[in-house]
């Protein structure tokens, strides 16, 4: 575990620590909190300074595909290069402690508690092991995505599939025709799923972490959820039906997993889930208005309480599940890593994108500010659900929800009172059309590779989108009619 912590901060370490040391060594605690609170004015920053974030995303969406072997060879190495593409000039403009301050509080109060929450619950889900096989027939295929789309938003979408993906894949392994079962997989379970608890899916924890209330997620969600979980789930069942009924004229394939005696494995990290969903609750119930100070940093206690019991369940998850329950999984820690890499040059590199959203009409994204607002300075919900679900769907809905969540004025109380609307479309454009591409969300690849190895003929990049397309698009215009409009 040790090992694995030191592996995934890598680039953290790569990316501030020539920065860091500098500013450790010429200011104390109380001068960097001088400094954070002098901050910098965001109105003088020019498009240039997304230039690092976007070419991030662009490398997260293009290398994988373009260069596969130099992307899972070296994407940390090129996710710390263009963190420091943004740390070093910022760094020469204004000051190595002005750029320590942002890239340290940045750290602590987003990236690291984030990626806690998906070190322990990638942890505690891969190590449940559903053992034996079932027959994909149209009624057990739809009601596993129904069980799997519950479940993502208590266990997390990454959890929810790397819990269920396999035993999907087993069902239907003797079916001649399963890429659809996958790709509805990834729409319900991996996506939409996620939406009704910060726990479900990262771009929600991110709107927990700002503030917006683990119950608020829950309440505002439940409607468009379960709009969009009947429409893909009875779509499913008809199309899954025609299929299954067109194979029984065929002759049938041998099943590679014949029919053994159903079990659970690794029953431990069951109650483990409920801590986790325990831990994250009780942080956001319980706020007690203490700090405690990081070099000048100001980090909520029950935060750091939460961080704290979420590493412990991680441990005794690791530390008591049996290894069996693990390799029947596949259980392994390079997805865990690769988002560790990949989300902390995100973090970094989208400090001066915030800023700038933050500084509203008068920033240089004022005309994004603009585009999401009406004449009359109110907010338009249509757009900010599209804007917010195009940008998630092509590039990454964590971000994506935050540079919306700042854009439309960042205060949690506010968005979740009188513009509730506008944090409902922000927080469903996300969760939702991260479904779009398989790089919206981090779990459509990884569900996406797992099929592959397992010899599901999965379409590539444009052929997915295809899929996604014309299935999810009316979808989400039903969305905006009922919802948003």
């Amino acid at each position: 575990m040790t090992a694995l912590f030191a592996r995934a901060f890598r680039p953290i370490r790569r990316c501030a620590v020539p920065i860091g040391a500098a500013a450790v060594m010429a200011f104390s605690p109380e001068a960097l909190a001088a400094a954070d609170v002098a901050h910098f004015d965001a109105r003088s920053l020019g498009l240039a300074w997304i230039a690092p974030f976007a070419g991030l995303l662009l490398s997260i969406a293009i290398l994988p595909l373009a260069a596969p072997s130099l992307w899972h060879h070296h994407q940390g190495k090129i996710a710390a290069a263009w963190s420091l593409a943004f740390i070093l000039p910022f760094a020469a403009l204004h000051g190595p402690g002005v750029a320590f301050v942002e890239v340290l509080h940045t750290a602590l109060i987003e990236y690291v508690p984030f990626l806690i929450l998906l070190f322990a619950l990638f942890t505690v889900a891969g190590g449940v092991h559903l053992r034996g096989n079932l027959h994909g027939s149209p009624g057990v295929n739809t009601g596993l995505l129904a069980i799997g789309t519950g479940l993502a938003s208590f266990t997390g979408t990454t959890g929810a599939s790397m819990l269920l993906v396999r035993p999907m894949i087993r069902a239907n392994d003797a079916r001649r025709h399963n890429v659809h079962v996958v790709i509805f997989f990834i729409f319900l379970v991996a996506n939409v799923g996620g939406s009704l608890t910060p726990l479900g899916d990262p771009p929600l924890f991110l709107g927990f972490l700002h503030g917006v209330g683990f119950f608020w997620t829950m309440t505002h969600m439940a409607a468009p959820l379960a709009v969009t979980a009947a429409i893909l789930l009875a779509l499913f069942f008809m199309l899954d039906t025609y299929l299954y009924r067109k194979e029984g004229i065929e002759p049938p394939l041998p099943d590679p997993t014949p029919d053994s005696q159903l079990g659970i494995g690794g029953k431990i990290n069951i109650l483990l889930l409920l801590g986790v969903v325990a831990a994250v609750l009780a942080s956001g119930t319980f706020e007690t208005g203490a700090t405690v100070a990081i070099l000048g940093i100001e980090v909520p206690a029950p935060g750091l309480a939460r961080d704290a019991v979420l590493l412990a369940i991680a441990y005794l998850s690791w530390r008591y599940t049996p290894q069996s329950a693990r390799e029947g999984n596949g259980f392994a820690w390079g997805p865990i890593i690769e988002v560790a890499k990949l989300f902390a040059g995100i973090f970094v590199t989208i400090i001066p994108a915030i800023a700038m959203l933050r500084a509203g009409a008068d920033g240089a994204l004022g005309p994004v500010v603009r585009l999401v607002t009406a004449a009359d300075g109110s907010p338009v919900n249509a757009m900010y659900f599209w804007l917010t679900g195009g940008l998630s769907a092509l590039l990454d809905n964590a971000p994506t929800y935050l540079v919306f969540f700042n854009a439309a004025g960042g205060d949690a109380e506010r968005l979740m009172g009188p513009l509730a609307g506008t944090l409902l479309a922000i927080s469903a454009g996300s969760v939702f059309m991260g479904a779009m591409t398989y790089i919206g969300n981090a779990p459509n690849f990884m569900v996406k590779a797992i099929a592959e190895e397992s010899g599901v003929r999965m379409p590539g990049f444009f052929g997915y989108m295809l899929w996604s397309v014309c299935i999810l698009t009316p979808c989400f215009l039903l969305l905006t009619w009922l919802f948003f409009l």
